[in-house]
């Protein structure tokens, strides 16, 4: 009682599967929710191109002008793309399913596995980022950055628990605010330098001869401007969270992602060029700007509140993301299908949960300084913006829908930027990209032999496929079933061979239609094994056979006899996969181990590979 108490405190009041409905995103918290990792790479992608350029000296900032033409080129050109991706696919999924319904699985799994591991570091350098900035301000915190750095993804953990719409409602202020704070910040600074407020000496003219850039630095520092991109990808794979017309809702907010981070972006890495600003260990371009132009008063703070806000914030596109991602790679039997399950509060509660432990764990590990992941980030999204382009491509070229040349185009333009861009990672920062090498291979073995066990156990357990089951000596009356495999058949004979009584199949629903499909399944393939449909609106298995198992127990004492429960269970031939099996069996009998007349067992059937 106590740990509900408190899971009803923290998370709230289950809710019913038809309110489905009232948990989806309009545009306005859409936006919000989704948008908060690529606005706020705003804060550092200008930075990152005068990290390299200042390298040569300040007189080739003017080349960081050139530089976010390119971005803002390949961002339109992701932007256009991923509005096709979400027409041509709009039941989500993103880079993961137009790679593997264009390119093939394997293609698939390294977009979307690169897309998992990107979500989690997206949590754990955001959330780390933010803390710096909170204990930039007040340094006698410096030493708890760690646990700092905890407690924000626990919270975020809870509030996305919470369902996706409270936690939208939550962060839609602060990152308008940063919206806000950003607008007025470059408002005023062009305001000034059009007023002559600003000095045009401070800057070095556009087109001055520069000794020393090369090619190469140029594409370096395009290549780490080009950072300011990840996020973009988000809402693709977020398409079910929307309201409906939901992929309509989707395009339209995708677009607005866009068009501010185009405006935010091209206005940092304009005032920092005017403003000569020079990049600094200590202090942000960002609060350079603003310091420069208001001083240290209210507005400065208040930039410099609202950015670390979204840097924090910026964790929470992964909690949007990575369930939604998770669900369509178990769908497809590539990881455990208990990431298909929703909780409580309508989410996919044990993807938000999964991401809140492996973010806390890198953020350990890393003891908080996850700077040095960023280039692993960023590449980590230009790979799938890389395959999800070239599916696009081999789509058009395969339907040649209306207006085909066009769309092809655009998807070719974003491929190949994109792939010059992971290509220039490797080349130019391979001392921290190269786990990308590692962990991309181990993932896609993992993949596969989660999926290569789910179909030896699916061929075992499919009716059509295996070889009848003996009848076995026994006794029961209810068998909780949840399909029609051998494991079933397995209990199902073991009653019938026994009971003097009726036998009676106990089936939970979450669905009306599921409830419909199953009962006419069942009249075909038991029809005389009477069938009770227990309906579940808050998506409980426990719960509704828990009460119907009392009610019969409760009739059952009235006679003097003892009521007997028989759970299917099958047991895999390797231990360790029964991780991926059971465990609603071992929770139903642990529930009903201990009621009076209750006597509870399990028929297992073994699986032979």
């Amino acid at each position: 009682m106590l740990l509900s108490s408190i899971k009803r405190f923290l998370i709230g009041r289950p809710l019913k599967s038809n309110a489905l409905g009232e948990q989806k995103l309009n545009k306005t918290k859409a936006l919000a929710i989704l948008s908060s990792d690529a606005l706020s790479s705003v804060a550092y992608g200008p930075e990152q191109i005068l990290i390299v350029l200042i390298t040569i000296g300040a007189a080739a900032f003017w080349y960081s002008i050139p530089i976010a033409i390119g971005v803002l080129i390949l961002l339109a050109a992701l932007i256009l793309s991923y509005r096709q991706i979400i027409f041509a696919y709009p039941h989500g999924g993103g880079a993961y399913v137009v790679s593997k319904n264009n390119l093939g699985v394997n293609p698939g799994l390294i977009a979307g596995g690169s897309l998992l591991v990107d979500y989690i570091l997206t949590v754990a350098v955001s959330v780390s980022a933010g803390t710096d900035a909170i204990t930039s301000a007040f340094p006698g915190l410096h030493s708890y950055n760690v646990i700092i750095a905890i407690i924000f993804v626990i919270l975020l953990t809870i509030l996305n628990l919470r369902g996706v719409t409270e936690s939208a409602s939550v962060l839609a202020y602060p990152v308008y605010l940063f919206v806000l704070a950003l607008f007025i910040l470059i408002g005023v600074g062009i305001y000034k330098i059009l007023t002559g407020g600003v000095s045009p000496e401070l800057h070095t003219p556009v087109g001055t001869p520069v000794a020393g850039i090369s090619l190469f630095i140029l594409l370096r520092a395009f290549a780490s401007g080009s950072s300011a991109l990840t996020g973009v990808e988000a809402i693709s794979n977020a398409i079910p969270n929307f309201k409906d017309p939901a992929p309509n809702n989707a395009a339209k907010t995708l677009i607005a992602m866009g068009s501010l981070l185009a405006v935010l972006f091209s206005g940092i890495v304009f005032l920092a060029y005017y403003l000569s600003i020079v990049p600094s260990a200590e202090v942000t371009v960002v609060s350079q700007i603003a310091e420069e132009i208001f001083g240290r008063n209210f507005m400065y703070f208040f930039i410099q509140g609202t950015t670390a806000l979204i840097l924090i914030l910026a964790a929470n596109t992964g909690y949007s993301a990575f369930p939604l991602l998770a669900v369509n790679l178990a769908k497809d039997k590539f990881i455990p299908r208990a990431f298909t399950i929703r909780g409580d509060r309508l989410g996919y509660s044990n993807g938000i949960i999964i991401l809140g432990l492996a973010s806390i764990i890198l953020i350990v590990s890393f003891e908080g300084h996850t700077e040095n992941l960023i280039p692993l980030y960023a590449v980590g999204v230009f790979i799938p913006f890389t395959l999800s382009q070239t599916g696009m491509i081999v789509k058009w070229i395969r339907e040649k829908p209306k207006g085909w040349m066009l769309k092809l185009t655009i998807n070719s333009i974003g491929a190949i930027i994109s792939f010059i861009v992971t290509m220039i990672f490797f080349l130019t920062k391979f001392t921290q990209v190269w786990p990308v090498l590692i962990f991309i291979p181990i993932i896609l073995l993992i993949f596969h032999r989660i999926r290569k066990h789910y179909e030896a156990v699916g061929d075992q357990l499919r009716i059509t496929t295996c070889e009848p089951i003996l009848p076995i000596e026994g006794n029961i009356i209810i068998v909780p079933v949840a399909g029609i495999t051998h494991v079933v058949e397995n209990s199902l004979n073991y009653a019938k061979s026994l009971s003097a009584h009726q036998v009676i199949a106990v089936y939970v629903a979450f669905e009306r239609e599921d409830e419909k499909k199953f009962g006419e399944k069942w009249k075909k393939w038991q029809p005389d094994v009477r069938l009770v449909t227990l309906n579940s609106y808050y998506r409980s298995i426990i719960q509704p056979l828990t009460k119907f198992v009392d009610t019969v127990e409760h009739k059952a004492s009235e006679s003097n006899y003892k009521v007997t429960v028989i759970i299917p269970q099958f047991i895999p031939k390797k231990g360790w996969h029964n991780i991926l099996h059971n465990q609603s069996s071992l929770l139903i009998r642990a529930y009903l181990l201990y009621r009076r007349n209750v006597v509870v067992t399990t028929v297992p059937y073994h699986l032979k590979k």
